[in-house]
């Protein structure tokens, strides 16, 4: 990896290409299986619609989403979830993490992760919640980052190409 190649990440707030870029990550992820609340196929359309809603949430400050770009490709996501009922100001969500399959297994997950809890913890968070899939969810990835499994819901959601999957909950303290 050249210096152009370095990963990169910031958080995103409402643009065309940005909105175009997530939502073609969105659409790739949930083809390729991926348990993220939609269903294949995923309609483009519906993927930037999406996108755009979060990153007007982004915008209002009731979440931050982050990319991850190498050179200048997205790579991956991660949304931080913020605007939480009142009596939990202390805790926020860890949503929607998606690594585009051709750059996994480089870092870039983890390097997301890590921002987000620092983020967190700057908004004076601390306590994260998540939940991923229980067939072929990124459970090692949370688990390796200091998550602490709570338990699982059996038959929680269909997998985007059908058949149901649990969910695996997880917290942190920060």
């Amino acid at each position: 990896m050249n210096a152009d190649d370095a990963l990169a990440i910031r958080p995103l707030l409402p643009d065309s290409a940005i909105v175009e870029a997530l939502g073609a990550l969105l659409v790739e992820t949930v083809a390729a299986g991926g348990s993220v609340s939609f269903m294949h196929p995923l309609d483009a359309a519906q993927a930037r619609a999406f996108w755009e809603n979060s990153l007007e949430s982004a915008a209002r400050g009731e979440r931050v989403v982050l990319g991850a770009f190498i050179g200048t490709e997205l790579a991956g996501t991660v949304t931080l979830l913020l605007a939480l009922p009142p009596n939990q100001p202390h805790r926020a969500e860890i949503a929607k993490m998606m690594t585009l399959p051709s750059f996994r297994r480089r870092g870039v997950a983890s390097a997301l992760l890590a921002a987000a809890e620092r983020i967190a913890r700057e908004r004076g968070r601390t306590h994260l919640v998540l939940d991923t899939a229980s067939d072929g969810g990124a459970a090692g990835l949370y688990e390796r980052h200091g998550f602490v499994f709570a338990g699982e819901i059996p038959d929680y959601a269909f997998k985007p190409h059908g058949g149901l999957t649990g969910t695996r909950l997880y917290w942190k303290r920060l």
